[in-house]
């Protein structure tokens, strides 16, 4: 089986809780990382799957690496081998595909409950789930790209998720593990201390508060998303 590329953007925001779930499949994996200078490849064809993780920059800044990506992701699609995005993935895979990355209202960091949309495509992905508390750190979002179905909102921020076939892009995190929060909130602390005057920013203390009663629930949810998305992983 050929790899699953995973494309990381900085050191922090690696694939947490989705490299648990490969590796407990023994699904092999590919790490690119942009931060610490791997280029990106020309084309996807040696790749089962495409994913993108998170990271503090936005699509719309002029980073040398961001135009390749964005080809990479069209060619992606036109080869039909799926994709997966977090975040900053989420907005480079709408951004590539005709979408429009802004600023949102405001910012959403820590904890927040996302609302499954009431459509066939959303419960393929979800089943009859129609909540459940993600983790969230941005403060821009995306619009949906066309032939796009809206799968999940929050009270912040309405384009949480989207599906395009195999392909699901997310502006929440799913793949987080207590580390990776820790880590956020010690790296972050001086973002959400500047951010404290939002509703949708939760104190360092509270995220870490509210990790041990949520965290095992929303493992589950994206045992569940990771599942259904390999499999359409290309041959």
């Amino acid at each position: 089986m050929k790899p699953i590329a995973i494309f990381r953007h900085t050191p922090t925001e690696g694939p947490g809780y989705f490299a648990e779930f490969l590796d407990e499949r023994k699904i092999p994996w590919q790490l690119i990382a942009i931060d610490a200078g791997d280029a990106v490849p020309h084309s996807a064809e040696a790749y089962s799957g495409l994913v993108f993780m998170g990271g503090p920059m936005s699509v719309n800044d002029d980073l040398p690496w961001i135009p390749p990506v964005l080809a990479l992701i069209r060619d992606a699609v036109a080869r039909d081998i799926p994709l997966l995005g977090h975040c900053l993935g989420g907005q480079l895979i709408s951004k590539a595909l005709g979408g429009v990355v802004s600023r949102n209202p405001v910012k959403e960091i820590g904890w927040g409950e996302v609302t499954v949309a009431d459509n066939d495509i959303a419960r393929s992905w979800f089943g009859e789930i129609k909540n459940f508390p993600a983790f969230h750190w941005h403060g821009e979002t995306f619009t949906l790209p066309q032939g796009a179905t809206h799968l999940l909102s929050s009270a912040y921020c309405v384009n949480q998720a989207y599906a395009i076939g195999k392909h699901l892009a997310m502006q929440c995190h799913v793949e987080m593990t207590a580390a990776m929060i820790a880590k956020w909130c010690e790296v972050g602390a001086d973002e959400v201390a500047a951010s404290k005057a939002s509703h949708a920013v939760q104190s360092v203390s509270e995220m870490q508060k509210q990790m041990n009663a949520k965290l095992p629930r929303l493992n589950c949810i994206a045992a569940r998303l990771y599942g259904y998305w390999i499999e359409n992983l290309a041959a």
